[in-house]
């Protein structure tokens, strides 16, 4: 997380509907030798302090969860290169902008006869969020091809408790100037520089 409190100052629930909205995320636990790593799709519950996840069970989280373990799910958002150019002031610096939110707590397995409820309230969500389509549901699932997926695959929860994130957005610039920056921003490179350059104009409180 950046030091800066420029960027620190956003609401923990902005941060969670942030990480709500994206849905997906890398959870991180140490490893025998280091930090383990699993990029995953999940879902936060209404209330935010539990997010619920299935991971594949060949992957190495899924083998150390014989009991909770510290962990950290990673959200990222929209990130861009800020030239100083753009800002119309004098004796600026080159800059990376990017939002990111880190949900810290304990992670754990989840008896496998949770992990349908699981795959369930997840599909579900995300087809919701889908359109021109009716939504996909479990049940279109033979029995047989859900039994040798279920097989492969670990429920796990993730109890939150405690939300950083960082929101570098040009807080620390002038109004002027951030809004000359994300006018340009487009002409850089990055991802999703259009989102980016909506937050930088309008910055969540």
């Amino acid at each position: 997380m950046h030091p800066n409190p420029s960027f620190r100052n956003v609401a923990d629930t902005a941060s969670l509907r942030f990480a709500q909205m994206r849905s997906f995320g890398v959870i991180s636990v140490n490893g025998s030798v280091g930090p383990v790593m699993a990029h995953l799709p999940f879902l936060l519950c209404d209330d935010s302090k539990i997010a619920d996840m299935h991971l594949v069970r060949s992957n190495e989280i899924a083998g150390l969860l014989n009991q909770p373990l510290p962990a950290t799910l990673v959200v990222s958002g929209p990130d861009g290169y800020v030239s100083p150019d753009w800002y119309g002031v004098e004796d600026q610096v080159p800059t990376w902008n990017y939002v990111a939110v880190h949900l810290r707590g304990h992670l754990e397995a989840l008896p496998d006869e949770e992990l349908r409820d699981i795959l369930e309230r997840q599909s579900d969500a995300y087809e919701a969020r889908t359109q021109g389509k009716t939504p996909w549901t479990l049940g279109k699932l033979t029995d047989e091809t859900y039994a040798r997926m279920a097989r492969m695959i670990r429920p796990a929860r993730l109890h939150i408790e405690r939300v950083e994130s960082t929101w570098k957005l040009g807080q620390n610039k002038g109004v002027s100037a951030r809004s000359a920056a994300s006018e340009q921003l487009e002409n850089g490179f990055g991802h999703e520089l259009q989102s980016l350059a909506e937050m930088m104009r309008n910055p969540p409180e």
